[in-house]
């Protein structure tokens, strides 16, 4: 009776604070006061901000015009960015004006002057443990952060800001959930080599035989599951608290986010990427709690597959993400040689690109490979509901932009060798 009574206070307290943050998102629907609906709009050259002027003298000096192919020396009076040669050359860009490139860029203009404005950042206020009475709704941004109680996100600079650091674990945890927005064919993206690799990933997410959250029952897991982030850079600058919304998506598991590639450590004190220190070549490993490791391995997957450590690989235990890895660029004789690895492996992997022609660019580069006919495809390319909003400018072609993780596909190697006719 006295368990029960506790449990129903608990509940009260629990619905309480959910109905205070509901009216608080209710309360702040419509704030026409708010100071970041009204951001000031500059022209680069004449921002207040040192690096934004240096990144406007960087355009003129590397980007070109796309009519003339003259250097970048006229500012858009729309965007305020440096986007043509003169004036003449941004009036004939016909498809400049037939498709409201300056709109976007004004986005970015204003995005990154938010960044800067020195306003109070709400939406980095994170949550923290869910509560097991609410269910996550993960269909799209606004229904993950409502069900996971962030802070309401009222304007748009609020949504870019949070989904610009979000979008890494989230879209992760997308794909991983039993939750998942993406469906089986032909109602989603899904195929069904995909189907039995989350449903082994989601097995050992959510073992059906586990009847209580009791920590020292006995699970057949081995070891945490481990994902690994290869070609890591920006993402493996993100704090543990940032990483760890990814972990409350999973109570009951623990991880090791691997963070691979010779960018991926970020050293505080040189302010530079620089390699490890560890001796062996063994990644240097941060753990933020009992939940979460995250280990940074300074060099490419396929020198850390050949030096044996990371072995067995377990499609039960490991899956692979891949944000922009960029195939076929300076990197390609890399990614090369990791492919082997990556086959082998038989993990899911998970790819992202910029945009619909990014995506499609990387998709190709493995279905043009002379390893192609040992690949499956698990997810045929679609948008990633959970990538970044915020709208990011090419600096060497500053008339297009970008959204991080804005499309993704996945493969896996063949559970079979493929036989050759």
């Amino acid at each position: 009776m006295v368990v029960s009574r506790v449990t129903r206070l608990r509940s009260v307290r629990i619905e309480s604070r959910r109905n205070a943050s509901f009216f608080k998102k209710l309360l702040f629907l419509d704030d026409s006061d708010s100071k970041d609906a009204n951001t000031k709009f500059y022209k680069w050259d004449e921002s207040p901000y040192d690096d934004i002027r240096t990144r406007a003298a960087f355009i003129r000096t590397k980007a070109l015009c796309p009519v003339t192919k003259k250097p970048v020396n006229f500012v858009c009076p729309y965007s305020g960015i440096p986007t043509h040669h003169s004036k003449e050359a941004w009036e004939q860009d016909e498809e400049y004006h037939s498709k409201k490139k300056y709109e976007l860029l004004k986005k970015v203009n204003l995005y990154e002057h938010d960044l800067r404005s020195g306003r109070q950042f709400d939406e980095f206020v994170f949550p923290g443990e869910q509560e097991h009475d609410f269910t996550i709704n993960m269909s799209t941004w606004d229904t993950f952060f409502y069900t996971r109680d962030f802070n309401p996100m009222n304007t748009e600079f609020n949504l870019a800001a949070a989904s610009k650091v979000l979008t890494y674990p989230i879209t992760m945890a997308s794909v991983m959930t039993h939750f998942s927005p993406y469906n089986l064919q032909p109602h989603g993206p899904i195929t069904l080599e995909g189907l039995r690799s989350l449903s082994a990933l989601r097995y050992t997410l959510y073992p059906p035989y586990k009847q209580t959250r009791d920590t020292s029952a006995v699970s057949f897991k081995e070891r945490p599951l481990r994902i690994f982030i290869l070609g890591a850079k920006m993402e493996a600058m993100l704090p543990g608290y940032v990483w760890k919304q990814f972990g409350y998506l999973f109570p009951d598991s623990k991880f090791e986010i691997h963070f691979i590639g010779p960018e991926c450590y970020f050293n505080p004190d040189t302010r530079s990427f620089t390699p490890t220190s560890e001796p062996y070549g063994r990644p240097h490993v941060k753990r933020y709690d009992e939940q979460l490791t995250l280990h940074y391995h300074t060099k490419y997957f396929h020198e850390v597959y050949d030096m044996g450590d990371l072995f067995p690989f377990d499609p039960y235990l490991d899956i692979f993400f891949l944000f922009h890895p960029g195939f076929q660029t300076a990197n390609k004789i890399h990614w090369d040689q990791s492919l082997k690895g990556l086959l082998e492996s038989k993990c899911a992997v998970f790819v992202t690109g910029y945009h619909e022609e990014d995506t499609r660019r990387e998709l190709s580069y493995l279905q043009n490979h002379p390893l192609a006919d040992e690949i499956d495809i698990l997810m045929n390319q679609s948008k990633n509901i959970f990538g970044s909003t915020k709208l990011d400018l090419v600096d060497s072609n500053p008339t297009e932009t970008f959204q991080a993780n804005n499309e993704m596909f996945a493969f896996r190697g063949k559970r079979y060798h493929a036989i050759k006719k």
